[in-house]
């Protein structure tokens, strides 16, 4: 093989290593969005709503396929305004949830909810009464710090009665990402599974 054939050859290699490399990039930023458009998704928290589970700055990870929420799941939602929202899941299509009974609690399907472990310190759990039968295909949805969250207690007037349909659902928050130092996997509150 000749100096000249050699140069070639080595050119050729260095063109084909370029052109891989850019493939690679363009298949990776592709699959990267496909996974935030259609699987996992970045949300941030812009209100004190979901204090202290959640404050603001705070940064979670959305599983958009997680499947139906369930009762506790903490969800991010097309809100009442239009904007993505973000609220704890307290009532289910089929579920008939009341506040407050003689111990100033919540109640699903007549037992008591027990939300000391996620519910703001001081705060009570509803200082507006309510009894609503959740309509199959709808959630009831509250701010773990109830006394500063516009949730579907403030939207019980209104014209879709405070529910959001789960078709608006985005999907549920997994993890806190963001800040490090406060990073969590989110799990179910135990109160959730005494609910039937």
């Amino acid at each position: 093989m000749t100096v000249t054939e050699k140069a070639e050859s080595l050119e050729k290699k260095k063109k084909g290593g370029f052109r891989e490399t850019i493939l690679l990039l363009i298949t990776g930023i592709g699959i990267a969005l496909l996974l935030q458009a259609f699987v996992v998704g970045s949300f941030y928290i812009p209100s004190e709503s979901m204090e202290n589970t959640l404050k603001i700055n705070d940064r979670v990870f959305v599983n958009k396929l997680a499947g139906p929420p369930e009762r506790g799941d903490i969800v991010v939602f097309k809100g009442w305004n239009g904007e993505d929202t973000i609220k704890r899941v307290i009532g289910v299509g089929g579920d008939q949830v009341k506040c407050c009974d003689s111990k100033r609690r919540i109640t699903i399907n007549g037992k008591p909810l027990d939300e000391s472990s996620y519910l703001y310190p001081e705060d009570f759990p509803s200082g507006d009464k309510f009894d609503v039968k959740v309509p199959p295909g709808k959630l009831w949805m509250m701010g773990d710090h109830r006394s500063a969250s516009a949730d579907s207690r403030s939207h019980i007037d209104g014209p879709g009665g405070g529910f959001i349909s789960v078709d608006d659902v985005i999907g549920t928050a997994v993890v806190r990402y963001w800040p490090l130092g406060r990073g969590t996997i989110f799990t179910k509150p135990d109160s959730f599974a005494q609910v039937e």
